[in-house]
Parts: C-alpha cells; sequence; structure tokens
C-alpha cells in the first residue's frame, strides 16, 4: 500500500469585513498577505498565511458559507509566552498563558469573535531505543 501525504492547504475563516479583518491578520496578529483577488462580483480571495506555516486561511466573500465568529483553529507556536507578546504589543487582546498537561496555551479572537488557540507542545523527553519495543 501506498503511504499518504496528506497536507492541509486553506482554512476558510468567515468574516463580517474583509479589510478590517485583512488589517487584523497582517498588522496586528503578523501573518502574512499572500493574495488578495476580487475575482469576480460575489468573490472576493484573500490569502493570509500564519509566519512559518505551509496551511493558510482564507477570507472574503464567497469563500465559506459559515457565520462569521464560528470559527475555532487551533495552532502550534515554539513559545506560547512569545506569542502572547507579540500579540499584547500588537494591541489584540490575548489571553494569559494558560499551561495544561498537553502543553501551554494562549487564546485569542479576531474582530467577528473567531477563535484562535495557541499552542505551545510540551517537552517530551526522547524515548530510548530499549524503550521502543
Amino acid at each position: 500500500m501506498e503511504a499518504m501525504d496528506w497536507k492541509i492547504e486553506l482554512v476558510p475563516v468567515p468574516v463580517s469585513n474583509v479589510d478590517v479583518s485583512k488589517a487584523f491578520y497582517v498588522d496586528q496578529v503578523g501573518f502574512n498577505a499572500d493574495f488578495d483577488e476580487r475575482v469576480d462580483e460575489n468573490l472576493r480571495f484573500v490569502q493570509l498565511t500564519p509566519p512559518g506555516s505551509a496551511c493558510s486561511v482564507v477570507i472574503g466573500p464567497g469563500t465559506t458559507d459559515m457565520v462569521p465568529g464560528t470559527q475555532r483553529i487551533q495552532v502550534v507556536v515554539p513559545s506560547a509566552a512569545d506569542a502572547r507578546r507579540h500579540l499584547v504589543d500588537h494591541g489584540v487582546a490575548a489571553s494569559e498563558i494558560t499551561p495544561l498537561d498537553w502543553g501551554t496555551f494562549v487564546y485569542f479572537s479576531d474582530p467577528d469573535g473567531n477563535e484562535w488557540s495557541l499552542q505551545q507542545l510540551p517537552e517530551i523527553p526522547p524515548t530510548l531505543p530499549s524503550e521502543a519495543q
């Protein structure tokens, strides 16, 4: 059987005001603005990518039927503290750092209420070859 290699490319984020949301994600959160094109009168395709991510989000009319404020996305960051500091320094209302057994988290919402969880993965000690059996 051939090994499968699937990668998530694009996740829609429903927003009510594309320009406000684009400015929020680019200027405050730090996403890259990859593409912004009005394809036709019903579709404006704005692709934004978190720094270091192979997966992007898309905002704009015609990109999803979801209601603004209903998307929930979790991403992994190297440091929850650094991510929180960046958000707060750029005017984003971010939660306090929340340590849990499965990671350290910071939460924020976009102007429409779409929720983001930023997870710093826990340190997992390397497995010795004798323990891997």
